[in-house]
């Protein structure tokens, strides 16, 4: 792959709003096929696009990348043949012994490169524009919800609903339906139960009218429109984190800026998506990504994961010897 087709498939990428790692050859010591400037994608089905050296140490970049998308952090990655430099640790740096390559040190920095979690705004309240400005501050990817009819992005992280009661039914009802994380609507409580009571009438189940946040937000004693908006980010933020819930906002009945709903959608933050299982390597010890492409063998009911073939066709010798 050429630099060029690398910048286009990272592009593509990123369009299309699909994690990756990009790995990049920074250092490499004689004899290694990689030279510095080599770069390969690892998507999160384990899939390498891209040459970052030969088999065994494209598995130990498979398995590292992945680890690190999982976690959606980035980091520098060192595979050497005995897998012990002599120094002290490095901070940032991880070492990996390789015992399989056929010599020399690869240094690879990985990135992970996580879509921003998306928002949809539903409204021109003042508290949707609120929402929007905030948002984007925040590096959320705030767009606007095309039209009630549309379907719900699929990486969408919450629905809030600012619309002055336009077309705030068919949305929570579409952004439930599609199981968003987070559903929510800007008003009073009043006007908020009478949502749920709307929610229901239209057909609704009770346990996904249940998961409407609304009012929406935290108790922060927000008054302003962006105060409000903070909250509600807040609130989705506290959500995703795992962290325990507080008391809604409180809106003050008949407040202009909390009339309607707002309409959030987005892809929950990922903190990296959920890839293949890890495998241990029964001839060389490596730790191994256990889906396809990595070489595997199946004996006595196992399938056993390599690193390359040639510890696939020892583990096979071994096994007919035996």
């Amino acid at each position: 792959m050429t630099s060029g087709e690398m910048l286009a498939r990272v592009s593509d990428l990123r369009a299309h709003r699909t994690p990756f790692v990009l790995a990049t050859v920074v250092r490499a010591e004689r004899p290694t096929s990689a030279k510095p400037g080599d770069r390969a994608v690892v998507l999160a089905d384990g899939t390498i696009d891209g040459f970052v050296g030969g088999s065994c140490a494209e598995s130990t970049v498979r398995s590292e990348g992945l680890r690190l998308l999982r976690a959606g952090e980035s980091g520098l990655l060192r595979i050497t043949p005995d897998g012990d430099d002599g120094g002290d640790p490095v901070e940032g740096l991880r070492t990996v012994g390789n015992p399989c390559l056929s010599g020399g040190t690869l240094e690879i920095f990985l990135e992970s490169i996580v879509p921003p979690t998306m928002v949809t705004v539903v409204g021109d309240s003042p508290v949707a524009r609120a929402l929007a400005r905030v948002g984007r501050s925040l590096e959320f990817e705030v767009t606007a919800w095309p039209a009630p009819e549309q379907p719900v992005a699929p990486d969408t992280a919450g629905v809030v609903v600012a619309s002055h009661g336009r077309d705030e039914i068919p949305v929570l009802r579409a952004a439930l339906a599609a199981g968003v994380p987070y559903v929510a609507v800007v008003a009073s409580r009043r006007r908020a139960d009478a949502v749920r009571a709307d929610l229901v009438a239209a057909g609704v189940a009770e346990p996904d009218v249940a998961r409407l946040h609304g009012p929406a937000g935290l108790d922060l004693g927000a008054r302003t429109a962006p105060e409000i908006a903070l909250s509600v980010f807040a609130e989705l933020l506290a959500g995703r984190s795992g962290a325990p819930p507080a008391a809604p906002a409180a809106v003050p009945a008949g407040s202009a800026a909390l009339a309607g709903p707002v309409a959030l959608a987005g892809p929950a933050a990922q903190a990296g998506p959920a890839g293949p299982a890890a495998a241990v390597d029964p001839v060389c010890g490596m730790t191994v990504t256990a889906a396809a492409p990595t070489p595997s063998a199946e004996h006595g009911g196992t399938v056993h994961w390599f690193c390359c073939d040639g510890c696939r066709r020892a583990f096979l010798a071994g096994t007919a010897d035996g």
